[in-house]
């Protein structure tokens, strides 16, 4: 199947219409949420559609909950498929995480324990998307604010799990393994010293804000509302120069900067990836 260009890619904003189809060099490809063009035409999908003559896309979902104990909302995928099939994306993407219960849908992306209970739903889910969609998908690690005492399976392993049951692949989000090891007093480098990276198709850089509990304890928040944090940089040029460049997207969801903020955000991810790239050569 096809693959994302290595290179630097963007969360399409539709106030950035204009400025991306300017034509930026740098870039190479744009992700889309998913349940945003799951309607059937208006400006949405002219946009995207002038856009996907350009660059390569890659299509992010939120919604179908893989995680949640419920089955898997029929409509809602079927909704999928249509927009996959419409739009033939180079990478499909969905969160390790569960977001509905019982006919409720809430508006965030919970956690998970990880315990052979939970690994062999997720697994089901996972392979039943593929399935509907006839495609790999990609599943992201993801940022966490607490830890489940069930739990019996390091996340690593639980996420190599899935893709040895399902063929899927993976989503590296390095923001979420800054926050979550920040959060939990963990090291972000042995987690990713031990992340199964032939698996990993895409990544993901966006930031985060810092909160503070009754305690007096500091909480990160993965809120994707600004620049990417100097730790994050380092971790990504650590991981580009350990295993070589990939498709690697700048998130900003949240108080969305004009374009020129953006753009400095892409060109540094195509700077460290060229970086990698001169390094090989030299090598």
């Amino acid at each position: 199947m096809d693959r994302l260009p290595i290179g630097a890619g963007v969360g399409f904003k539709p106030e950035h219409f204009a400025a991306i189809l300017d034509g930026p060099p740098n870039l190479a490809f744009i992700e889309v949420h998913a349940e945003n063009y799951m309607g059937d035409g208006g400006r949405p999908h002219a946009q995207l559609a002038a856009l996907c003559e350009r660059f390569a896309l890659s299509i992010h979902g939120v919604g179908l909950s893989i995680g949640g104990e419920d089955p898997l909302d029929r409509d809602h995928l079927t909704r999928l498929a249509k927009l996959i099939e419409r739009y033939k994306p180079q990478r499909f993407s969905e969160h390790l995480a569960w977001s509905s219960h019982g006919g409720e849908y809430f508006n965030d992306l919970l956690p998970l324990p990880y315990t052979p209970q939970t690994l062999a739903r997720v697994v089901k889910h996972v392979s039943q998307v593929q399935e509907k969609l006839g495609r790999q998908m990609l599943l992201e690690n993801p940022s966490t604010y607490i830890r489940f005492e069930e739990s019996t399976i390091d996340e690593v392993d639980f996420l190599g799990a899935i893709v040895a049951a399902t063929g899927c692949g993976l989503l590296l989000d390095i923001n979420n393994v800054f926050v979550s090891a920040q959060n939990h007093g963990t090291d972000p480098r042995s987690y990713l010293a031990n992340f199964p990276f032939d698996a990993v198709g895409e990544i993901h850089l966006g930031g985060h804000d810092a909160d503070t509990d009754e305690t007096g304890d500091v909480l990160l928040i993965d809120a994707h509302g600004c620049p990417v944090a100097d730790p994050v940089w380092a971790l990504f040029d650590e991981v580009i120069a350990q295993h070589g460049p990939m498709p690697s997207l700048i998130e900003w969801d949240n108080d969305v900067p004009a374009w020129p903020i953006l753009l400095n955000e892409i060109s540094r991810v195509t700077y460290i990836l060229d970086q990698s790239t001169s390094a090989s050569r030299v090598a």
